[in-house]
Order: structure tokens, then sequence, then C-alpha cells
């Protein structure tokens, strides 16, 4: 897959992480936080966080990452055997198996996960091509969030719910 390698994501990842998310949140309807709402900090905090309790991923190609994925828990009882999944290929890297690689990737971790049964995210009813991606993986709509993201110029976008099931 063009040299693409993939590892755990450290702390000191998070600034390169966390500028990938803020050029992707510049194109409205693909992440829902805005980039002045993201900080290196809170991406430190979450790297170091998943480090115990879930999974938290980089892709990289010759030296530079080019995409990041994470499973978090709930960390409620009642919901302990469900996570929730984020997936962010970096600007200049869509359709190049990024994304392919790191679904690959957190489903093997997953499946070895005993009590993680299934797998939830949400995504705009306007990325198409992630919609897909996600499809591939067996993921199925379990409902739509209408008029829940506002967008820059005012519009509304719906969130898609999608999840996987260990059992499926």
């Amino acid at each position: 897959m063009n040299n693409l390698t993939l590892r755990n994501a450290l702390v000191t990842d998070a600034a390169v992480l966390c500028e990938a998310e803020r050029e992707t949140a510049r194109t409205p309807g693909l992440l829902i936080s805005r980039a002045s709402e993201l900080s290196r900090e809170s991406f430190a905090d979450k790297i170091d966080a998943l480090s115990r309790t879930g999974l938290y991923m980089v892709a990289e190609r010759n030296g530079l990452v080019v995409g990041h994925a994470l499973l978090e828990p709930f960390g409620l009882e009642a919901l302990a055997h469900v996570s929730s999944l984020t997936v962010v290929v970096h600007p200049g890297n869509l359709g190049q198996g990024v994304g392919h690689a790191l679904m690959t990737a957190l489903l093997e971790w997953a499946r070895a996960q005993p009590a993680l049964l299934k797998i939830e995210l949400r995504v705009r009813e306007t990325n198409s091509r992630a919609r897909r991606l996600y499809a591939t993986f067996g993921f199925v709509e379990e409902g739509r969030l209408q008029k829940r993201i506002l967008l820059p110029d005012g519009t509304f976008v719906a969130d898609v719910h999608m999840a996987w099931f260990a059992s499926d």
C-alpha cells in the first residue's frame, strides 16, 4: 500500500493530528468540530487515555502521518460492550487506501476483544466516500439525526448513525 505503515499513536503525535483535523474541519460537513475548537492538549490527553482503555492508531507513509483512527469506549458499565469509532484521512491522502488500512487494523483489534460487541460511529450524510468505506466493512445504518450539524453557511446536515456488530 505505497509504503503505508500503521502504529499506535504517541502523545508526541498530538500536534500533527490536531493540525490535520483542523485542516479537515475547514471543509464543511466532514467533521463536526470547527478548526478553532481543536487543541493539541485534547489530542495528547485522548492518546494517553486510549493507550490504556482503547485504541488510537496512526497511518504513516514515508515517515509522514497521513491518517489516524481510534476506538474509544463509552466508559459506562451498561455500554462496556460498545466503542465509538473515528477515522480521519488527512488532507491530500484520500483515495490512497489509508482509510481502508486503518479500518482493517481497527476491526482486527476489535475482534480480538471478547467484550467488544458493537462499534458505533456518526458520519455526515454528505460524506458518501466515508459511508461507502464503512459499509464495505459491514457497518449498517441505524438511523439519522436530522438537522444535527449546523454548517458555517447556516445550512444543516444530518448525521448518519452506523454500527458494526461483532457477531455479524
